[in-house]
């Protein structure tokens, strides 16, 4: 039910313009006009913003975002009020609005990448283009008729830096590259926190980390199929100049990386002299990369232990693993990720030797896909009780039964920190039907609501109804390294 604050805040939205209202009662008044889809009312609202900052997030206090075409048009009337602002400023000297942040950031990954890019970059190109436009008028003002300076070239107002998360794609590239270039110079400048680049190639990418503010960058994520060891490393050589970077997050996606060995080996090399440059990095995630036996010469020159650590489909060996467990890294390791391995074979021993190491310091472990079985889980458990600080445990992809799932119920229940463990749908509970004249193993509905009944006993029972017990990963956000 909505409190007697918004029932007012509501009344008063309807109206427009605004009444005169005191400062404090701008938040809820954003909140209501962005939930009641009134781009009018949000425009009023940010031009007479009394606060310096204008945190989204923040101002509407959930962490989603209405996925449609209403939240859209907000943004963008928030966004075109502050190019207003700016360009009333520059044509009225001495008119200065209290806003100089707008937040854009941790807003939802749809959001960002089908809007928010591209709406900022096009803002940012806008209003340099003014501020261009209003600087060559106001020269030949200056100078009058006969040529001579008439009066003093007026203060720039001092602008709004706006912070984001920017994901490219290949249609906002250019326009985002205008944007970024204008630089420190215009009244609207990007503030880059998380930067997502698609498939670019290295100098396209290089060209966008060179133009960006090097204060504020905490995380970059790569797709770099089209990349190879060498473009990579190059990449990598133009992070240093980003003293807050903390995360970096690579996906090879189909790349091949069946090279000769040496000329394998001296890529990796150079990758790991351009890791070893960044002093800040505390969080490494590679997908589909082919280290096989190479983690040690990737790793070998961080300075600092890494305290998150993917290497999801990566096709370790257990000299890989072993290495992890005797390196600096395992036990400052609060999240790990390991999936798409086959723990069935070689890799279990080490798998176990490794989670020993960073028992002490695991807030979130990720097994997926990873061949595992009722037998490999019973002699992981006791090693898994030991990890005192889980929150976050997934297991799903794997062939479990309905009885080694009660069983790690029971006892990882122990662990007082637990907050959710995602599991894959038993094997038990699979029936096999002629579908399309071919005998199928499909889900058993009815028994798996009979064992999810019994899985929320358990909890019941053990005073844990907190703890998220769950078989559909897709609703379960997995744990973000600047949430540990």
């Amino acid at each position: 039910m909505d409190s007697l604050l918004f029932l007012c805040a509501r009344h008063v939205v309807a109206q427009r313009p605004p009444p005169t209202l005191p400062a404090d009662l701008y938040p809820v008044l954003f909140q209501v006009a962005f939930l009641d889809k009134k781009p009018l009312v949000l425009k009023d609202l940010v031009a007479t913003w009394p606060f310096p900052v204008l945190n989204f997030q923040r101002l509407m206090g959930h962490p989603e975002l209405p996925q449609n075409n209403n939240s859209i048009d907000c943004a963008k009337a928030v966004i075109q009020a502050v190019v207003t602002q700016l360009k009333r400023e520059l044509e009225e000297p001495g008119r200065h609005s209290s806003l100089r942040v707008l937040d854009m950031t941790a807003l939802p990954a749809w959001f960002t990448f089908e809007y928010n890019t591209e709406a900022l970059a096009k803002a940012c190109v806008e209003v340099s283009k003014h501020q261009q436009e209003f600087q060559m008028r106001r020269s030949k003002w200056n100078k009058g008729p006969s040529g001579g300076a008439t009066a003093a070239a007026a203060p720039q107002p001092p602008g709004v830096d706006v912070h984001t998360d920017l994901n490219v794609i290949l249609p906002s590239y250019g326009i985002l590259r205008d944007a970024l270039q204008a630089g420190a110079a215009a009244t609207l400048r990007l503030k880059c926190r998380q930067f997502q680049a698609d498939e670019f190639s290295a100098s396209e990418i290089v060209t966008l980390l060179e133009s960006l503010d090097p204060s504020c960058l905490r995380r970059v994520y790569l797709w770099c199929s089209r990349l190879g060891l060498s473009g990579l490393s190059v990449i990598l050589s133009h992070l240093s100049r980003f003293p807050e970077l903390r995360s970096l997050e690579l996906r090879y996606g189909n790349v091949n990386l069946q090279y000769p060995k040496p000329k394998k080996a001296n890529g990796i090399r150079c990758v790991a002299k351009q890791l070893g440059m960044l002093p800040g990095l505390r969080e490494l995630k590679l997908r589909f990369f082919e280290l096989s036996g190479n983690l040690c010469q990737l790793l070998c020159n961080l300075q600092a232990p890494l305290e998150s650590l993917e290497m999801a489909f990566c096709s370790l060996v257990p000299a890989d693993l072993a290495f992890l467990s005797q390196s600096f890294h395992a036990p400052a390791l609060k999240r790990l990720d390991l999936s798409g391995h086959d723990f069935s074979q070689g890799l279990f021993e080490p798998l176990q030797l490794l989670l020993e190491e960073t028992s002490a310091s695991l807030l979130y472990l990720e097994l997926r896909d990873c061949h595992m079985n009722d037998s490999h889980l019973e002699a992981l458990l006791p090693t898994l009780r030991r990890c005192s600080r889980l929150r976050y445990l997934r297991l799903h992809g794997n062939s479990l039964s309905t009885a080694v799932l009660k069983d790690l119920l029971q006892k990882i229940l122990e662990l007082p920190d637990l907050h959710q463990v995602v599991y894959p749908f038993p094997v038990d509970c699979y029936k096999v039907e002629l579908l399309e004249y071919r005998w199928k193993f499909v889900q058993d509905k009815e028994l798996f609501e009979v064992v999810t009944a019994e899985f929320s006993q358990i909890l019941e029972n053990s005073g844990r109804t907190d703890v998220i017990w769950t078989c559909f990963p897709m609703g379960c956000k997995a744990l973000d390294y600047f949430s540990l």
